[in-house]
């Protein structure tokens, strides 16, 4: 078995000012996400719409704030409604943590409509072009994670190679998946391999976001096998946990995307 490292959560010390590992995995997160959309708009399919540097940063900007607002909002509806519907002053104490990527996902989604709506443009067009980009963030995201010894994984065989012991999770501890490295290399890396490939020739509108869709899902809803359920929410209901009823709807509609942009692609629309 292998004993998680005690990493101080503090990569940095600055007089009073303390800078965490988690805050520079966002950090790197949206480095990524402007390197990786800077490239996207300089083919074809987006250079000839007029698509820009300028354009990626104010997107960067609009999907920071999707991210943070509907991360913790979803969290709080998601997660833990009930204890900051005791507490509702809680919600605004994002210091102590608590953000979702399905609540963040949504933040985006309507963060990039209203980026659509205010520029003119196609918020499907808009979606597509973010999709591949969005996957390397994720995976800093886990990286995280797994840095903090947080979103452990399940109880594991103690002859797993790769088991791991998370003294820091817990008094007792015993041997767990490494969850973090397996959504870092599904719902990170191997998402991101798959869309930039698929992306990576002129699609008809619509299909390269349902592939991020059904990808994310299906993939987040293996990994949740794996994965320890958050405190309180131990609960199975049908044998699949919340973040596995939460990736669902997303899987539902990756797949009607993809069928809606397949139809319309066979009718002649333009792409």
């Amino acid at each position: 078995m292998i004993v998680h490292p005690h990493i101080d959560p503090v990569a940095l010390q600055l007089g009073p000012v303390a800078i965490h590992w988690y805050g520079l995995t966002y950090l790197v997160a949206f480095g990524l996400f402007l390197w990786l959309a800077s490239l996207r708009v300089k083919k074809p399919q987006f250079a000839d719409k007029g698509w820009t540097r300028r354009d990626v940063e104010d997107l960067l900007f609009y999907g920071v704030v999707g991210v943070v607002v509907g991360g913790r909002l979803g969290f709080v509806l998601f997660y833990q409604l009930t204890r900051y519907l005791a507490n509702p002053l809680e919600v605004f104490a994002v210091w102590k943590g608590g953000m979702s990527f399905h609540g963040g996902l949504l933040g985006v989604i309507v963060a990039m409509a209203v980026f659509g709506w205010t520029r003119k443009r196609p918020v499907m067009d808009v979606w597509d072009l973010i999709a591949p980009c969005v996957p390397t963030g994720l995976a800093s995201g886990r990286v995280g994670n797994f840095i903090n010894g947080e979103l452990v994984g399940r109880p594991a065989d103690p002859n797993l190679p790769w088991a791991m012991l998370f003294p820091n999770y817990e008094t007792n501890p015993v041997p767990r998946h490494p969850s973090q490295v397996y959504q870092f290399l599904l719902e990170g890396m191997l998402l991101f391999v798959v869309l930039w490939w698929f992306a990576s020739k002129p699609r008809a509108r619509g299909l390269v976001s349902a592939v991020f869709l059904m990808g994310y899902g299906v993939l987040r809803f293996i990994a949740e096998y794996f994965r320890q359920p958050d405190k309180g929410l131990e609960n199975f209901v049908l044998g699949m946990s919340r973040g596995q009823w939460l990736c669902v709807p997303m899987i539902v509609a990756g797949v009607a995307m993809w069928v809606w942009a397949s139809r319309r692609s066979n009718d002649g629309a333009p792409a």
